[in-house]
């Protein structure tokens, strides 16, 4: 199992704009039964942290490329559209979820 964090730098003032944006973005994923649930959090410089900084993030049991043939294609363009706008750049991190499988 893993935990897959897409971490976006925005502009000034617009990181709840683009946490609404990716939120409903996650939702449309998990409609169409291509992704867990998704958790969306974001800094807009009220709490200590990453000032400006929206993160989503989701489980998934493998990871699997995304040119895979069998990939289930979600059409997102309706609602992310904007993001392209305020988001100053992005990063993914996979991180492996510990299991009682998996204990040392």
């Amino acid at each position: 199992m893993f935990l897959v964090k897409r971490i976006y730098q925005v502009q000034p003032g617009k990181a709840r704009q683009a946490a609404t944006i990716l939120d409903k973005i996650g939702k449309a994923y998990e409609e169409a039964g291509t992704r867990s649930a998704s958790t969306v959090y974001f800094n807009s410089g009220t709490t200590p942290g990453d000032k400006d900084t929206v993160v989503m993030q989701w489980t998934d049991e493998s990871l699997e490329s995304a040119y895979r043939e069998d990939r289930v294609r979600v059409d997102t363009s309706h609602i992310s559209g904007g993001l392209g706008d305020i988001s100053l750049g992005s990063r993914i991190e996979f991180w492996e979820l510990l299991t009682e499988e998996k204990y040392a």
